[in-house]
This record gives structure tokens, C-alpha cells and sequence, in this order.
């Protein structure tokens, strides 16, 4: 190769590539992994698979993120670039080592607490059947907006059972990763039953006006953890939503398996599933006797109810069932005892626009004595409210001393006490019983 003068140097394609392809011993190729080991913070330190890939003895250490050289004690974390003393001719200085190390408290980590705590209490009011949920404040939270900061404002739902319909939602503190709501929540009509099974999720969600909110974190409390009556004190770091399983996790030959076995148990829940709580207070009335025409010194009766009676009292409704495209349902209640030869046992409460959560407080009453009421069956149903089309039925509970649970229970102690009102939350089902009819 002859250079003329005050031409600069240059090589051809073909004797690059000669001195390139120039022969030599055959080395393996090194894989991936032998740059990127993947190494416990706990471990012992391993032997280098490959002895070119270490490191000489009269070499500096291997610089590590700050979090892993304390948890392996400088052992051989080695950067990807620093592996090979090799490559770009010199060392590299430790600021670029530290960019390509691995750093085991980034926001990609497993560290909780990069998403932030969550401070609250819980109380459960046996009395009353309600779960008093107080929010108090976040700390540290995550980062969602340009601005460096958030929106935060905190759901809850209790699962498992309709989001919409059980969800509370406290206020939105602006700007702020370290909000304070002291706010307090209220569920109602919480039986002892929901207590054991059911569990508390708390979500901490960023607003946003132009788009979709975005999650946070969120803490989840299982119910049988509180006692009646009982203030608890919580302070939780938040976690990232439980990952979905993936159908490709299920082998070829179990996917059809599970398959069937998925809708049979849909089937087998589909006649329990709820569609919401009704508060219901039943009180049989004796007949007055002409010695106290007051009734006992309870006051004095009307007409209809001197000969005595059962008086139905239905109270409010609780997360009931969305049945409307808007989110909502136009709620109402109908009462039934039954057999009803005449069809005259027929009650209706008022309907109640655009809620889940509808409050009644009206009363019925029925002129029966107590022999024939204990073969009687009070049918309760509720109804969601359409114009001009049927009526969507929501869910219903039959009171009877053939039913179970806590409707007999309740049946069972407005039976046995005469003259005292007994009141009992219970359960709607979305299985319509035969005997209901519709409008």
C-alpha cells in the first residue's frame, strides 16, 4: 500500500476487513448474562465463570451504588463496563460506574416505599353496623405531575363485591405529596359475617381534569383484623396493585380444565352474589286488651292496629346494585305476605332518584294474629324504577321460619318478643324466589 504525498491515510474496505477477519484462536462468544450477573444482595460472592472477565489484582475496587455495597460488603457487583478492562482502552471513572450499576432502591425496585405510607384508623361500631374508616394522612408520596407533585385523594372498597356500588372517596388535596385529609367514611349496614370475609382496599389515586386518573398505590386490610368497638391505628406502605394471572401461564392440555371449572363456579355464585344491604325492622303488636286500652303504656293505638298485628318498618338500603347506564339506580321497596289469597298484602315504599344508598324510614302494618303469622312469609324486594319499560329487579330476601341464616333470626326474635322492635341488616341475593311477582 503506497501513500502519496500530502494525501492522508486511508484503508479500503476489503483490507479493513482483512485485518479484521486476521486469523487467529477461536474464543467464544460471552453472553449476556456474564456482563449483567444476576446476583442476590445476601449471597455469597460467586467465582467469575470466565477468568477474562475478571478483574486484575493491582485494579481499584468495583464501584457500587451506595445501597449494595453495604448490603454485600463490597463484594463483586461489577458494572458491565468496568467488567472488561478491554473495551475503550482505560478505565472508566467512577461516576460512570455508578450510572451502570445496579441500584436496588430505584422506583423500579421492590421497594414499597417509593410509592409512599398511608396513615389511617378503623373502627367498627357493633351497635350500629357501621365501619368508621379516618383517613388521615400520606407521606412521601410518588410523583405524578410535571410539576414534581400530585393530586392525591384516597377510594375505598370492600371486596370482594360491586366497586360502584361500596366505593367512598375522600377530597382532593392539590399540589402535595404529603397530604392531610382527616376525613372520616362511613359503611353501613356491616354485619358480623362481612367482618370474617371481607376486606378493606385503599387506594390513593392523582386527579386528573384532561385525562384518566392514575393510581398511586394502594393498602388492603383484612376486616377480621379489627375488633368491635375498638379504635386501630394503621400505618402502611403503599404497594403496587397485585399483577393479573396471565392466561399463557396455564399449560395447553389445563387451559379447557380451567376453563370449565371458571364457569361452573360463576354459576354456583350467581344465586348468592349481592346486590346490596336492606334495613329491615319488624314488630309484632299483641291485640289491646279493654283493661288498658293504651296498649301497655306504650301509647295509644289506631283503629286498624288495636286488634294487633305486624308492623314492617324498612328503614334505608346500603351499596346497592347499579342497574342504570348512568351509574345509578331509581330505587324502591315492595313488601309481600304471603300466601296472599286476596292479593291485598301488597306495600310500596316511595322511589328514590338517582342512588345507591337510598334512606325510606316507612312502615307498614298487617292484620294478622300471631298463629297465622307463624306460617305466613314476608317477602322484601327491591326494585330498580324505569319509565316507560319493566321495572329491574335488584334483589330480595324472604323472612320465614323455613329460611336461614340471619333472616330467620330475625324472623325467629320478632316472634319470640312480642311488643319489641327488633331491626337486623340483611343480604340481597339476585335470585329471584318463585313466589315473587313482578308489576
Amino acid at each position: 500500500m503506497t501513500v502519496q504525498r500530502g494525501k492522508k491515510l486511508s484503508i479500503s474496505i476489503q483490507e479493513h476487513m482483512a485485518i479484521d477477519v486476521c486469523p487467529g484462536p477461536i474464543r467464544p462468544i460471552r453472553q449476556i448474562s456474564a456482563y449483567f450477573p444476576r446476583l442476590s444482595p445476601t449471597s455469597p460472592t460467586p467465582l467469575s465463570p470466565n477468568p477474562s472477565l475478571s478483574p486484575p489484582p493491582n485494579t481499584s475496587p468495583v464501584a457500587l451504588s451506595p445501597p449494595a455495597a453495604s448490603a454485600v460488603g463490597g463484594a463483586h457487583l461489577l458494572s458491565p463496563l468496568r467488567a472488561h478492562r478491554g473495551w475503550g482502552g482505560g478505565s472508566l471513572s467512577q461516576n460512570s460506574s455508578m450510572d451502570t450499576s445496579v441500584d436496588i432502591n430505584s422506583d423500579d425496585s421492590d421497594d414499597s416505599t417509593a410509592l409512599g405510607t398511608l396513615e389511617f384508623e378503623l373502627r367498627y361500631e357493633q351497635s350500629s353496623s357501621e365501619l368508621h374508616c379516618t383517613l388521615l394522612k400520606a407521606k412521601g408520596l410518588k410523583p405524578m405531575d410535571f410539576n414534581g407533585l400530585a393530586d392525591p385523594y384516597v377510594k375505598l372498597h370492600l371486596l370482594p363485591g360491586a366497586s360502584k356500588a361500596n366505593k367512598l372517596k375522600t377530597k382532593t388535596i392539590r399540589n402535595s405529596l404529603n397530604p392531610a385529609w382527616n376525613e372520616t367514611l362511613i359503611y353501613v349496614g356491616i354485619t358480623e359475617e362481612d367482618m370474617h370475609r371481607k376486606t378493606l382496599r385503599l387506594t390513593v389515586c392523582d386527579e386528573d381534569k384532561l385525562t384518566h386518573n392514575e393510581l398511586i398505590g394502594e393498602s388492603r386490610v383484612p376486616l377480621k383484623r379489627l375488633k368491635p368497638n375498638v379504635t386501630k391505628h394503621f400505618h402502611t406502605c403503599l404497594e403496587h396493585p397485585p399483577p393479573l394471572p396471565s392466561p399463557s401461564a396455564v399449560g395447553e392440555a389445563l387451559r379447557g380444565i380451567s376453563c370449565y371449572l371458571r364457569e361452573w363456579e360463576n354459576e354456583q355464585l350467581h344465586s348468592l352474589e349481592e346486590r346490596g344491604r336492606l334495613l329491615l325492622s319488624l314488630q309484632f303488636l299483641p291485640p289491646v286488651s279493654p283493661e288498658d286500652p293504651d296498649g301497655d303504656g306504650r301509647g295509644g293505638r289506631s283503629d286498624g292496629r288495636r286488634n294487633g298485628g305486624l308492623c314492617v318498618a324498612v328503614k334505608r338500603c346500603a351499596h346497592l346494585a347499579a342497574m342504570d347506564v348512568n351509574g345509578f339506580s331509581d330505587p324502591y321497596v315492595k313488601i309481600y305476605l304471603k300466601p296472599d289469597i286476596k292479593k291485598k298484602s301488597k306495600h310500596k315504599t316511595a322511589v328514590m332518584k338517582k342512588t345507591l344508598n337510598p334512606e325510606y324510614n316507612e312502615e307498614f302494618f298487617y292484620e294478622i294474629s300471631l298463629t297465622e303469622l307463624a306460617q305466613k312469609s314476608l317477602e322484601v324486594t327491591v326494585w330498580d324504577y324505569d319509565l316507560g319499560r319493566s321495572n329491574d329487579f335488584i334483589g330480595g330476601v324472604c323472612l320465614s321460619c323455613r329460611s336461614k341464616g340471619d333472616a330467620l333470626r330475625h324472623w325467629m326474635d320478632c316472634l319470640k318478643n312480642k311488643g319489641r322492635r327488633v331491626e337486623r341488616w340483611h343480604i340481597l341475593t339476585n335470585e329471584l324466589p318463585r313466589s315473587f311477582g313482578h308489576d
